[in-house]
């Protein structure tokens, strides 16, 4: 199987390392393009596969993952169109691309699934959310959901939720690092040095995340078996709440998903 990026940012790379650590795909059935030299030299020198154009990519690719952003991807289409073969299978991960959109780009019926993973996978952890258009066999989504589970989890979920997915784990990283940032200020202002205040706020967040998925408990009843009557906790998450912590997050979701809708 032969997988092809045409860009290679920081997606892609997490993409392709995921790809090569877990046994999906050697090196050599790997390439990638880039605009610029110096990442060309990174593909060749740092990820250790082949460096080709997007033309090349298009026409040699079983897989072919467009790991390009959403305003350039009319322009990277119309220039490989006439190179796709009509059995590979096209991946995109712009947000905001719907399946209708994508197969007018390349004017003619080809296997096409949108996707959207998120900035964990450059560990590891990474979530993605997979639609498939109807031409895409189970063996070719089988195919693409054993790339995403390189570096992470991924679920199947119908197009209309993507834009969703983009604002419940797409982006939410941005949030989480938002928060950790916030946790580790109040530690500082309350005297503890900056490198033990980000350790600290960290890894609660990194255990209290393990805790949602290992126990399936409800996160409002894991919330709640830290809350002790008349305790610390339930002060500070009383001040939450009457800050507008929950709404907030909400109101940023929706926020994201409409911005996502847009592109």
């Amino acid at each position: 199987m032969k997988i092809g990026f045409i860009g290679c940012g920081n997606m892609a790379t997490a993409m392709i390392r995921g790809i090569l650590r877990a046994g999906i795909a050697v090196k050599e059935d790997l390439a990638a393009s880039a605009k610029t030299s110096k990442t060309r030299a990174f593909i060749q020198e740092k990820l250790g596969i082949s460096c080709k154009t997007n033309e090349e990519i298009a026409a040699q690719s079983d897989i072919v993952i467009l790991a390009v952003k959403p305003q350039i991807c009319e322009e990277v289409i119309a220039a490989i169109r006439g190179s796709v073969r009509r059995a590979c299978v096209i991946v995109s991960i712009a947000p905001g691309k719907s399946l209708a959109w994508l197969e007018q780009q390349f004017g003619c019926p080809l296997k096409i699934v949108r996707a959207m993973p998120n900035t964990p996978a450059i560990v590891g952890e990474g979530m993605t959310g997979v639609t498939p258009n109807e031409r895409v066999s189970e063996q070719d989504l089988s195919a693409v959901l054993s790339i995403f589970e390189s570096f992470g989890k991924a679920l199947t979920v119908p197009e209309h939720l993507l834009d969703v997915v983009t604002a419940v784990s797409g982006s939410s990283p941005a949030y989480v690092f938002l928060f950790i940032e916030a946790m580790a200020d109040g530690a500082v202002a309350l005297g503890m040095p900056r490198a033990a205040a980000y350790e600290f706020a960290a890894q609660a967040v990194l255990g209290s995340a393990r805790m949602v998925l290992e126990t399936g408990l409800h996160p409002g009843q894991l919330k709640d078996m830290v809350c002790s009557p008349g305790g610390t906790t339930i002060e500070a998450v009383r001040v939450l709440e009457e800050k507008g912590l929950r709404s907030s997050v909400i109101e940023a979701e929706l926020a994201c998903a409409g911005k996502a809708r847009g592109m």
